[in-house]
């Protein structure tokens, strides 16, 4: 009972497309949905040996009434939510007319009867439940009111911004179909693909609820968490899982590039750890917060360290040397031309000329203003004079308060040194691996 109450509120989250965040972490998956205008974030756990305990460490009696309880109240809960989406429920599934009898012909060979097969292939996940009546797949949002306040002008601007991401976010996989293959998480995934109107399937002989084979031109993407074969298929792409992970915390379509089999993974990133002023934010985690605020294209967020850079470094230095050696050439020479010059004036034409050399006119320079020293200035004016009207028995929690934010200021700026310190590591081992260039021919 508990395992399909889980399973009907995952199809609601399905069929509203109310994910909007994910995370993989060695305690499970965590999923944040909106629903009905609340956020709500919960863990599943990875599937492991189940070990069953001895009655004496655990009260079964406990647990069965909590057990019990909460099944009563989740129960309702999916009753309601999907009488808001006018699905039928208990949920049944919608399966296209010519499929269901050769479905059911292939996989009753593994099971007793046609009612566990039906409860299983709803546990897959996988396929749209029959509705009561003809409605939208989503939950009809209303559209935002545009009210004349001046003040929030900036705050209205993001809320359309992120209303517009969420929109994308919706249908980010839409027209894309996906074959996972059987040693990556199959619930985990398909949850999310299909929770942003991709599609998905895996081999029919592995668990029941598969819609296409893998086989079919039509898929766009592998799933696979292992090294690849021969039998690789030109059309579509072989991704690690952790692409489907990242795409949906950027709300965007990134680069496959990054997550090919056996390529080494860009840093998963918590989208739900909020920094505060102060605090440490890696340059990945900026370069996606830049993405969502629209500053770089999804392209540039995954751009990280590139490979060719120090060579074209060094051939750039080497074109400076050369243009250095061509000027002090054509230097030389005109000291040669100047000299020969002199020798054929007389004495007076010869001062003349010197004092020419001597006379010069130079170019004023304008004082440079720093407005932003002088920004940062008045702000601490103002910052200093606001301090200074506190009530004697709030500064002792304003000191705690900057004390805190001065010790994260600090673990910032250690973790940031601490970051630059393996760089400059990383960069003289690749350096010291790379095999030297010729050198040039002297003429």
């Amino acid at each position: 009972m508990c395992r399909r109450l889980t399973v009907e509120f995952l199809h609601y989250v399905i069929e509203a497309r109310a994910l909007r965040k994910v995370f993989v972490s060695i305690k499970g998956y965590y999923y944040q949905a909106e629903i009905k205008g609340q956020t709500v974030t919960w863990i599943v756990p990875h599937n492991f040996g189940f070990q069953p305990q001895s009655p004496d460490e655990v009260d079964f009696r406990i647990m069965a009434t909590f057990v019990e309880f909460y099944n009563t109240v989740l129960g309702f809960t999916n009753f309601r939510l999907f009488h808001s989406l006018n699905i039928c429920y208990p949920p049944k599934l919608l399966t296209p007319k010519g499929t269901s009898e050769e479905l059911n012909a292939t996989n009753l060979l593994h099971w007793d009867n046609e009612e566990d097969l039906v409860s299983e292939r709803v546990a897959a996940l996988n396929q749209s439940l029959l509705r009561s009546s003809d409605a939208p797949v989503e939950e009809q949002v209303p559209e935002m009111d545009e009210f004349p306040v001046t003040e929030d002008a900036a705050k209205m601007e993001e809320m359309k911004r992120e209303e517009a991401r969420v929109k994308k976010l919706k249908n980010l996989f839409g027209g894309q179909k996906f074959f996972l293959s059987r040693e990556v998480p199959r619930e985990s995934l398909c949850f999310m693909i299909r929770a942003v109107g991709g599609q998905v399937s895996w081999d029919r002989n592995l668990f029941p609820g598969a819609t296409f084979d893998e086989s079919d031109d039509s898929i766009t993407h592998q799933i696979t968490d292992r090294n690849l074969d021969d039998k690789q298929h030109v059309s579509r792409y072989y991704i690690q899982p952790q692409y489907i992970f990242d795409c949906i915390n950027a709300r965007a379509i990134l680069p496959v590039d990054k997550y090919f089999p056996g390529a080494v993974l860009p840093p998963h990133l918590s989208p739900f750890q909020t920094e505060r002023e102060g605090d440490y934010m890696p340059p990945e985690k900026r370069k996606f917060v830049d993405m969502e605020k629209g500053i770089i294209a999804p392209e540039d967020a995954f751009e990280f360290a590139n490979v060719g850079g120090e060579e074209e470094q060094e051939e750039e230095e080497e074109e400076d040397e050369d243009d250095m050696d061509d000027e002090e050439e054509e230097g030389e020479e005109e000291e040669l031309n100047a000299s020969e010059e002199d020798e054929e004036l007389d004495d007076d034409e010869r001062t003349i000329k010197e004092l020419k050399k001597q006379m010069k006119v130079t170019k004023g320079e304008a004082e440079i203003i720093d407005e932003l020293k002088k920004r940062d200035d008045e702000t601490k004016e103002q910052w200093r004079l606001r301090t200074m009207m506190i009530k004697n028995k709030h500064k002792r929690l304003y000191r705690k308060m900057m004390d805190s934010r001065r010790k994260r200021r600090r673990e910032a700026d250690r973790l940031a040194s601490k970051r630059l310190q393996i760089e400059e590591v990383t960069s003289k081992k690749s350096k010291k691996t790379k095999p030297k260039s010729k050198s040039k021919e002297v003429k």
